[in-house]
């Protein structure tokens, strides 16, 4: 399993922005469909909402990727 730690300076970031920045999709469309087809599990769940606000602490995975989310 490869984990990514993301930094942000602010109070979230959505999910599919998430999955963007940190290489997981390619562009915010493979994203959505990703999550849409519940293939994204947030903190053990599966998560359909593209919109989610991933704070500090927040773990998101996609297949044997993981993403957290920490603020600087």
């Amino acid at each position: 399993m490869d984990k990514k730690i993301i930094k942000i300076d602010t109070e979230f970031i959505k999910l599919q922005d998430l999955l963007k920045y940190s290489g997981l999709c390619e562009t915010g469309g493979q994203a959505k469909l990703y999550i849409q087809n519940g293939d994204v599990y947030v903190n053990g769940e599966v998560c359909t909402m593209r919109g989610k606000k991933m704070r500090t602490n927040d773990v998101a995975r996609l297949g044997d990727n993981e993403v957290e989310v920490l603020s600087i």
